[in-house]
């Protein structure tokens, strides 16, 4: 890769960064910036964009639970949205042909259903940065987003299978024999140990799931997803998925700027991309209707709603065997390019502020809700406690056990993470399910007798936003928290943080302190 390709991609990023944009915008404007400079997209580009997206998938697969996609929630709103959607669109490109607008009045029904069917997937690379940095892959909204990607990346393996008429090797069918290998591929992974082995077992197995997919004529990113989901249950999954984690976003970055090397549009085909771009509250809208129908809270179905609305990479698949047949002419793979990065930039920007727009309008949302919850959707109430502890990870669950050692069943934890939630309470602990970001949570528990909340939290803005809800709900206990850095201890602080514990620094002080008092004990 030429370093010319690295500097453009950092002054975009920083630049947008600078406006309180996501780098993720920033990396896309790249590409068409490098286009206009005349640069080409080679080999090697798109050898680290594929990588990039194999290496996703497979830590979405550490992550998945195979179960969770066998909820109604899940296949029948991934179904039922492409279904409707497709029944639209296809309606308002037969409404834009009949008054002669731009490219539409060209396209038979048959083609208008393969462009509305490309349209009808969203990203799974845009919904996971998105969720990842915000901290939000575990929660209920999180996961129904990411199943619901799943199953289109199912519907587009067939898809893809009957429109190229190639059919799987019969040595596809071997393929079952990987969930019988599971404990030598687990194997693999305890001999890894936790140093720089472990990344390259990652590596390994993502893309060795890839090529063996790819060999026997399966599509190979769903071989390295369905790799991780076998690994999901691992004792060392979670630490897997950080080891790949800034690896799996530096390539990625090669994803975003290859967008833009689709080519250069001129005013017309930007004005048609604007267009299809306007659809996409439709999509949020169609989202959100199917997941309150489907019994789930309005926060949930607004959320998932919210993060699932955009345009897919797939939809350029689509559209490229749809110009290769002699479907479409060639200027809507460059409309539907500039569609997807519209998509992203929408996605990423509305995101940011989708928790404090659903404060605001959650006397409406909740209004669609179904009166019949889900029974993983009610609320438990933290019986006694005095202290609650938010986040059940390293920190958090050695907060716990210190302070329930000396105040027992007063001392109560919370955490987003069903699978965990399951685990610790067969230790023993007192936990409940929650989501600390959904207002509906503290507005549904009785918070009055709580003295202190302890958010183990590691997103400062994930802090930020439950010390304000907290604040709406009139919670009248202290409040402490972690961070990593000390500005970020300051902002917390200055925000109305009654404690902020610099994890780095002031670890380093509790070591000495007690190694300290092993000295004072000898003498």
């Amino acid at each position: 890769m030429e370093f010319a390709w690295i500097l453009i991609a950092l002054v975009f990023g920083v630049g947008v960064r600078l406006l309180r944009f996501p780098p993720l915008i920033g990396f896309l404007l790249a590409g068409f910036a490098l286009n206009f400079l005349g640069y080409q997209a080679n080999d090697t580009l798109h050898s680290v964009a594929d990588i990039g997206i194999t290496l996703m998938l497979f830590t979405i697969g550490l992550k998945l639970n195979v179960i969770d996609l066998l909820k109604r929630e899940i296949w029948l709103s991934a179904i039922s949205h492409m279904t409707i959607w497709i029944t639209v669109f296809v309606s308002l490109i037969w409404l834009l042909g009949i008054v002669g607008g731009a490219y539409f009045d060209v396209i038979e029904i048959k083609t208008a259903s393969l462009l509305a069917f490309a349209l009808s997937f969203s990203s799974t690379v845009c919904v996971v940065k998105v969720l990842e940095e915000s901290g939000e892959m575990k929660t209920r909204h999180g996961k129904l987003a990411i199943g619901v990607l799943v199953m289109q990346d199912v519907i587009a393996v067939i898809f893809l299978v009957i429109v190229t008429g190639v059919m799987p090797s019969i040595w596809a069918l071997a393929l079952i024999l990987l969930y019988w290998l599971k404990p030598l591929i687990g194997r693999l992974l305890d001999l890894a140990g936790h140093g720089e082995l472990l990344p390259l077992t990652g590596f390994f197995l993502a893309l060795g799931g890839y090529e063996l997919f790819s060999l026997v004529g399966i599509k190979g990113d769903l071989g390295a997803l369905i790799l991780g989901m076998l690994l999901s249950k691992h004792v060392k999954a979670a630490e897997l998925s950080k080891a790949l984690l800034n690896f799996k976003d530096i390539f990625l970055i090669g994803f975003f700027i290859s967008i833009g090397f689709t080519t250069l549009p001129d005013l017309k085909m930007i004005l048609v991309s604007l267009i299809i771009s306007l659809l996409l509250p439709l999509k949020f809208v169609l989202f959100f209707g199917l997941f309150t129908r489907l019994q789930l809270r309005g926060r949930t179905a607004y959320l998932a709603g919210q993060v699932l609305s955009n345009y897919s990479e797939f939809g350029l698949i689509v559209v490229a065997l749809c110009v290769n047949l002699g479907l479409l002419a060639n200027d809507w793979l460059v409309i539907l390019a500039l569609s997807v990065c519209f998509s992203f930039a929408l996605t990423s920007l509305v995101y940011q502020h989708s928790h404090q727009s659903y404060n605001q309008l959650k006397h409406i949302i909740r209004r669609f809700e179904r009166a019949d919850r889900l029974r993983e959707d009610i609320f438990h109430q933290p019986k006694d406690a005095e202290i609650l502890v938010v986040g059940m990870g390293r920190v958090g669950k050695g907060a716990y056990e210190a302070l329930s050692a000396v105040l027992g069943d007063k001392v109560w934890a919370m955490d987003a993470d069903r699978e965990r939630v399951k685990k610790q309470r067969k230790a023993g602990c007192k936990i409940m399910l929650g989501d600390a970001e959904d207002v509906d949570l503290w507005d549904n528990i009785d918070h009055s007798n709580i003295k202190l909340i302890l958010l183990a939290l590691p997103s400062i803005g994930d802090i930020t936003s439950i010390n304000q809800q907290l604040k709406n709900v009139s919670y009248q206990g202290k409040l402490a928290a972690i961070a990593r850095y000390e500005d970020e201890r300051q902002k917390l602080l200055n925000a109305g943080v009654d404690n902020v514990f610099n994890f780095y620094t002031e670890a380093g002080t509790g070591f000495a302190e007690e190694s300290l008092l092993l000295m004072d004990h000898k003498v």
